[in-house]
């Protein structure tokens, strides 16, 4: 007889409960990925909403490329388009407009963020990740509808760009939820290294999708990724499974006293082993008992401190780490999140590149992302140490980004390298705090266990990164006018920051490593 084949053999060796952890980590990987998809097309279209003209009646104004031009006549008929692009963004303050939609977007995220993780707590996840990502879908569609009405209001773009950023918070406190629920802490670092890829894939895509078609037909940059996302969330209303004891809560098919049987089992799974015995003791060998003693047995549950109620806003912000790693991350996002939005357009200001190759060759700080958080979270898990690791990749890349700024005029060969390097030490504190870390703090012994803390705490960690997230594009529009120099020393301070507010745990963690010093850290459950 024939062996069986190895795909085949691992199929069948997969427990139940592995091949759902399997499930979640892919649906949750998509939907996110979905969700940078959508974000990343107006970095490759401002490109094209500003296009650097070469005609005759241009008048240059600075030696970095920024013109006024002269009234003409439609690009096209039907278009109202200049040869510099799409009103209103083809006049000389389009740097200050096009940052004004960035931060539009941003801002509203940040503050959504904050309000985010606590309704993400007291509704089912499922139904506010889908809604959310529909949500998006169609917001995301309608700036892309611009194109195809010939809009040129800048109001209603803005709008769209803050009901977007709204609706976009439905996605990381929902998904970093699943997969703290389904996963446990041994190897976070390097599972969460590995699936927080999806920003980059993301990004990635979505880069790649717009590159197609923003030379030809703009409006279809952001209806594709806008279709995308909303298959995404009917995907995940039909599949999505948020919690392990969502299936192990499943009605058996025996018709009496299932109901009893599976609640007898959840009270067990969140009673110490102590009370579990005792229960047992007292509940006897047979499976069937009155509906009234499950009753004030749940009552003494509750009553014993385990903490199963949503937790608050200043609740959150007193576990350990969490004002420490929030402020860290509010600069680490702010230089994640200038290159995000602003790169394609540096490329090819400075590298002299048409919009779609210098959207192309962005795409390569993402893969070095991709590495980054990988390479992040497995250091993390080797050396149990989540701030030094960050820290330490925060020391490199300021030096990094100054020799980046250095090198991007010197040729494709050169900015390719670095590109890399950068996305790689620029990401990698970032993935680390806004997956391992949120999801470490979200469980923190100091809850006892709340499993409904880390939506909040997710969201707390993230949503004031946001914050980082909106100034970083908004003070590249500002500085970018005087030198793209200036932009690149704003990132240097950034990442300066982002290590200080890391100092005191830093030294928590080599301090709790040293013999004859007590351990777990403060901020850590070991």
């Amino acid at each position: 007889m024939a062996a069986l084949p190895p795909g085949i053999r691992l199929f069948v060796s997969l427990s139940r409960d592995q091949w759902y952890r399997a499930l979640v980590l892919l649906l949750t990987f998509l939907f996110y990925c979905s969700f940078h998809l959508s974000r990343k097309p107006i970095t490759i279209v401002k490109g094209e909403l500003h296009r650097h003209c070469s005609e005759p009646d241009e008048v240059e104004l600075h030696s970095y490329k920024e013109f006024v031009i002269l009234p003409q006549g439609p690009l096209h008929s039907g278009q109202n388009a200049s040869r510099c692009g799409w009103a209103p963004f083809d006049k000389n303050n389009y740097k200050q407009l096009l940052g004004a939609l960035d931060y539009s977007f941003l801002c509203a995220y940040a503050i959504g963020m904050y309000l985010s993780g606590m309704i993400g707590e007291r509704l089912p996840l499922r139904y506010f990740l889908s809604c959310g990502m529909l949500a998006s879908g169609f917001f995301t569609a309608l700036f892309g509808f611009g194109y195809f009405y010939n809009i040129h209001n800048l109001s209603y773009y803005i709008i769209i760009q803050v009901l977007n950023g709204l609706v976009q918070t439905t996605g990381w406190p929902s998904v970093v939820t699943c997969i703290g629920n389904w996963f446990g802490k041994g190897k976070r670092g390097l599972i969460m290294g590995v699936w927080n890829s999806h920003t980059s894939v993301g990004n990635i895509l979505g880069s790649l999708i717009a590159g197609y078609w923003v030379s030809s037909c703009w409006g279809m940059s952001f209806l594709v990724p806008g279709m995308v996302i909303s298959f995404m969330g009917i995907v995940c209303f039909l599949f999505l499974v948020e919690h392990p004891q969502d299936i192990k809560s499943e009605p058996s098919p025996a018709p009496q006293g299932r109901h009893v049987y599976k609640v007898q089992n959840k009270l067990l799974q969140i009673t110490e082993p102590r009370e579990e015995q005792e229960l047992q003791d007292m509940l006897g060998p047979s499976p069937v008992y009155p509906t009234h003693h499950v009753i004030v047995l749940q009552k003494e549950i509750k009553v014993s401190g385990n903490g199963s109620g949503a937790i608050s806003f200043l609740g959150a912000l007193k576990i350990p780490g969490v004002v420490e790693f929030s402020m860290c991350l509010l600069f680490a996002k702010l230089v994640s999140y200038t290159f995000l939005f602003w790169l394609p357009l540096y490329i090819t200001n400075v590298g002299h590149m048409d919009v779609r190759r210098a959207g192309d060759l962005s795409t390569l700080f993402d893969v070095g992302g991709i590495i980054g958080g990988i390479v992040a979270g497995v250091v993390s898990d080797k050396a149990d140490k989540r701030a030094t690791t960050c820290g330490f990749m925060l020391v490199c890349a300021a030096p990094t980004l100054y020799f980046f700024s250095s090198v991007s005029s010197m040729g494709a060969g050169f900015t390719v390298g670095m590109l890399l390097v950068c996305g790689a030490l620029v990401n990698g504190p970032y993935a680390l705090i806004t997956t391992a870390v949120s999801a470490d703090l979200g469980t923190h012994k100091s809850l006892k266990g709340n499993a409904h803390a880390l939506s909040t705490v997710t969201a707390i960690i993230d949503g004031t990164g946001s914050v980082g997230a909106a100034l970083g594009p908004l003070l590249a529009g500002l500085l970018s006018p005087y030198g793209w120099h200036n932009v690149f020393f704003m990132l240097m301070l950034s990442d300066a920051l982002a290590l200080l507010f890391l100092l005191r745990l830093i030294r928590k963690e080599l301090c709790s490593h040293r013999p004859n010093v007590q351990e777990p850290t403060e901020y850590k459950e070991h």
